[in-house]
């Protein structure tokens, strides 16, 4: 099956030859991807690739990525963080009717990661709840990279705390 998913990373300061970075992200399998250059010391890639799952999609592209530029920070899976906007644009219904979706079901409408005068979900816990509601025509490969780009993003900040305190706030927030 075909997935389609973007990571984006940030370069080490002396990565600055972008004509060899695109040459080796080809050679080592990112052939698949659109490369894209925008803020200084920025890399996105968005994938098409053919995979038997999600996650082997994403994780192939992300062993792929680490050998052509081995000192460049995955900032970002996605799609994973999105506003209703976004979740609107996926699903292919106006944002006025994923906000009624959200007011109509306070109870079970997954709770955003963000709240505020803009609010952000995970992605995959909007389209899990919205598969588990019926009623909308879902590609499954969108839920599937989801779910991977949460887990990758999810594994990627879980780094940053000690075991210890990792361990202890996962038994608190339960």
């Amino acid at each position: 099956m075909e997935y389609t998913f973007t990571l984006k990373y940030q370069l080490a300061d002396g990565e600055c030859d972008f004509e060899a970075l695109v040459e080796r992200l080809g050679e080592a399998g990112c052939d698949d991807a659109l490369v894209g250059i925008g803020l200084p010391g920025r890399l996105a890639l968005e994938f098409t690739r053919e995979a038997v799952d999600a996650g082997e999609a994403v994780r192939s592209a992300l062993a792929d990525v680490r050998r052509a530029a081995p000192s460049a920070r995955l900032i970002e899976a996605a799609p994973d963080l999105v506003g209703l906007s976004d979740v609107a644009e996926i699903v292919g219904v106006s944002r006025q009717n994923m906000r009624k979706l959200m007011l109509a079901h306070p109870g079970s409408f997954p709770a955003p990661v963000h709240e505020g005068s803009t609010s952000i979900w995970h992605l995959a816990d909007v389209l899990g709840w919205m598969q588990a509601k019926g009623g909308y025509a879902l590609p499954l490969s969108i839920l599937d990279v989801a779910r991977a780009a949460l887990q990758v993003n999810a594994a990627k900040e879980g780094r940053r705390l000690p075991r210890q305190a990792s361990e202890e706030l996962e038994a608190l927030v339960g």
